[in-house]
């Protein structure tokens, strides 16, 4: 006969125990409290376990999702307090002088209002004004025109209003066209002194000329432009979690294990169930 036969065999035939056996197994089930469902033994054995996993997942899933560290561009932090790098413009030339800033904040109507004051303080006016609040995430753009010899100061009080994510500075010569229009009208003065009539009027009108570019171009440098972004931070999105299945990938080796030897464990009580009843 054959392994197969064999068993074959064995799994069809029904073996009665003896009676001495069968009373025996009656008296020790008489005496044992009453079994649950083995069904819903195995679900009360397994449903702490699995939220054990979940709270476990949770956690961290929760620490790994915390925030990162904001790098501020331009900026030195410390201790709370904000450097600004914007140099200081020149004393001697003349310079144009440009000057971006990015804040957060949580109040852009307040810091609109105090940058505006800021900017009065220091003899200062704004150019335009621009404020947004009509989504959930305000915010206001200003045009500022600082007088160039207190940028500095300026840019450094405009930072502290926020949370600075942001600078960007820009500086040109305007020193070298200056000196080569002085130059020029030097060299048309001289000209018109020996010039016939009918030449002094066109040289006079391109002297005045040069003359009102000149002073434009003096009115100009003598303020520096500082552009302000503000904006609130953005609200963080809400998200629906499938704990289960989040916290599954974070039980790990030794969760998968446990979960296991539950389940190997119901599946054995069911089958001894099984047995009892038989009797």
């Amino acid at each position: 006969m054959s392994q197969r036969d064999v068993l074959t065999e064995l799994r069809t035939a029904r073996v009665e125990a003896p009676a001495p056996l069968r009373a025996r197994v009656r008296l020790i089930a008489a005496q044992a409290p009453a079994p649950k469902r083995s069904r819903r033994r195995f679900a009360l054995v397994l449903v702490p376990v699995v939220a054990a996993a979940v709270a476990a997942g949770v956690f961290f899933s929760t620490r790994t999702s915390s925030p990162q560290p904001i790098v501020l561009h331009g900026y030195a932090a410390n201790s709370g307090s904000v450097r600004t790098l914007a140099p200081a413009p020149s004393a001697k030339r003349a310079q144009r002088y440009g000057a971006s800033l990015q804040l957060q904040v949580r109040n852009v109507q307040k810091v609109v209002s105090e940058a505006l004051r800021i900017t009065a303080s220091l003899s200062g006016f704004a150019a335009s004004v621009h404020i947004d609040t009509s989504t959930q995430h305000g915010s206001a753009t200003l045009t500022l025109r600082i007088p160039r010899t207190h940028v500095q100061t300026a840019v450094a009080r405009l930072s502290r209003l926020g949370t600075v994510t942001g600078e960007q500075v820009d500086i040109q010569d305007a020193q070298a066209g200056l000196n080569t229009t002085d130059r020029l009208i030097a060299r048309l003065e001289r000209e018109l002194k020996t010039a016939p009539k009918d030449q002094a009027a066109l040289l006079t009108a391109r002297i005045k000329a040069l003359q009102r570019q000149r002073a434009a171009t003096v009115r100009a440098v003598h303020f520096a432009t500082v552009h302000l972004s503000v904006a609130t931070p953005p609200h963080a999105v809400k998200k629906h979690h499938h704990y289960l299945r989040d916290a599954l990938p974070w039980v790990g080796g030794a969760g998968a294990v446990l979960i296991l030897l539950l389940a190997l464990r119901g599946l054995a009580a069911l089958r001894e169930a099984r047995l009892l009843s038989r009797f």
